[in-house]
């Protein structure tokens, strides 16, 4: 087993890396301006603090925290060319990375299923989404998003003993790209990586799909028109939200286990951006599309004016 790895960032693009840095780089800040603006309005902001926000709120911690994990050692390859990192190292930016993914789909799931109350069953939607019950969905999305992640590196680390080479083919530390790695048979661990993506990406799809089924079934027999507009345009965000982060993870998913044909800066682009893209477009589609957070985002903007 090796104690230190190489990271060679994106492979037949090394002339281009340090403009591509700029892109991730100001894709970072403006993740990290936009989420933090959002998580300043809904803390200080108390007619914001319903399950809905908070849920925002929840989803803006876990894309910092997510972009924070891969951005920083991506940058320092592809401007400074610092490719070593300890293996433990990499195995913990592995984890975090999966552990972070898994959490945003929890709590894209967790929105939807608000949504579905809220407008299925719009009376009872503040007895059943209880500040009790959204910080035991919160516990709940975390803990699981941890416990399924964390026998991918269990097995990696005391199962995987002998490796062919210490370079990894890409910018950052991913399950695939480490156990691909090994001079063993990576048969479990390749079944260990499926079971999660399909336990916690198969069920939330089904679940989130479900809930929006019902919600325009809902929508569509409200008699009026304007009511119908109003309870559309509190899930465009959301759906906008669902659709791009899962359709960047399935394709980067399945390209770079299934599409050998790709060459691997296709696949290391497409998982570096699914990974940048949610982060960075999450405040900017939920600043736009919501009003209440786009009011008092403007009020914010006004008052530093007048200062």
């Amino acid at each position: 087993m090796p104690s230190v790895l190489t990271l060679i960032g994106i492979p037949g693009l090394e002339s281009v890396q340090c403009w591509i840095g700029i892109l991730f780089c100001a894709m970072y800040l403006i993740a990290m301006i936009g989420n933090s603006l959002l998580l300043i309005i809904i803390i200080s902001e108390h007619s914001l603090h319903q399950p809905m926000y908070i849920f925002l709120g929840m989803l803006g911690v876990t894309d910092i925290a997510l972009s924070t994990s891969i951005v920083p050692k991506m940058l320092g390859i592809f401007w400074f060319h610092v490719t070593e990192i300890y293996f433990d190292s990499c195995l913990l930016q592995m984890w975090l990375i999966h552990t972070f993914q898994c959490t945003e789909s929890g709590i894209l799931l967790a929105m939807a299923l608000d949504r579905y109350v809220a407008i299925c069953y719009p009376l009872r939607h503040a007895a059943i989404f209880s500040h009790q019950l959204v910080t035991q969905i919160a516990a709940m999305v975390t803990l699981r998003a941890a416990v399924l992640v964390t026998p991918c590196l269990i097995l990696i680390k005391f199962r995987l003993q002998f490796y062919h080479t210490t370079v990894i083919s890409h910018s950052y530390c991913e399950h695939m790209a480490v156990v691909k790695l090994a001079a063993e048979n990576i048969r479990v661990n390749k079944i260990c990586g499926l079971f999660v993506a399909f336990t916690v990406a198969g069920l939330d799809i089904v679940l989130i799909t479900l809930s929006y089924i019902q919600i325009f079934i809902t929508v569509f027999r409200l008699p009026q028109k304007e009511a119908r507009l109003k309870a559309f345009n509190t899930c465009v965000a959301h759906i906008c939200v669902f659709l791009q982060f899962y359709s960047l993870g399935f394709f980067s998913f399945f390209a770079h286990r299934f599409g050998s044909h790709i060459p691997p800066y296709i696949h290391i682009l497409f998982s570096s951006t699914y990974l940048l893209v949610p982060p960075f477009l999450n405040p900017l589609v939920y600043g736009a599309k919501t009003k209440q957070i786009r009011v008092h985002m403007i009020k914010i903007f006004c008052s530093k004016n007048l200062l």
